[in-house]
This record gives structure tokens, C-alpha cells and sequence, in this order.
């Protein structure tokens, strides 16, 4: 499993629309993609948002992100002017707690 983070520093007076914005747009990726396992959006408002998903493989982030998946992030159209820089997406493992 493969745990993708991808963090926005949003401008403050267009947070509450760009979380509209995600929310709505990542709604679909479970049917479009089925190697995510799970997702989620996480608010720290004013000014930051994560996406976090879970994919089962590589070749299923491929699907979603393409083949730069580890550097480069997903850019949904629009998406910058609502942002004060670009995107950045960090990629995880789990660890054994044993």
C-alpha cells in the first residue's frame, strides 16, 4: 500500500471554495480509479488542505497520477488560483509497530 499526500497552502479568502472544489472533485476517484483504497480531505483552515489517499499498487497510482507519480502531483484544472504555491506531494509506506 502506498499513502499519497498532497498539500495545499490556499489562499485564506478562497479556502471555504477550494474545499468545495476538492470535495466535489475527488467525490468520483473511487469509481474512476479502483486502486484507491481509500481518501480523505484534511482541513486546517485558514490557509492549508491535504488529500490523502491510499492506493493498493504502483501501477494503480500510475493509473491515477501517471508515471512522474512521485514527484509530480495531480493538478485538477483551475486549481491555481486558489493556491500561494504550487502543490507538494510526499508519498508513504506503513511501518510495522511491531
Amino acid at each position: 500500500m502506498i499513502i499519497r499526500v498532497s498539500e495545499a497552502h490556499v489562499r485564506p479568502e478562497r479556502f471555504e471554495a477550494f474545499q468545495d472544489m476538492i470535495v466535489t472533485a475527488v467525490s468520483e476517484f473511487p469509481v474512476r480509479y479502483p486502486g484507491l483504497v481509500h481518501h480523505e480531505v484534511l482541513l486546517a483552515p485558514p490557509d492549508s488542505l491535504l488529500y490523502v489517499s491510499r492506493w493498493r499498487s504502483e501501477e494503480d497510482l500510475v493509473r491515477y497520477a501517471g508515471e512522474h507519480w512521485r514527484d509530480q502531483p495531480v493538478v485538477l484544472p483551475g486549481e491555481d488560483e486558489y493556491l500561494v504555491a504550487p502543490l507538494q506531494v510526499r508519498h508513504f509506506t506503513l511501518g510495522s509497530l511491531s
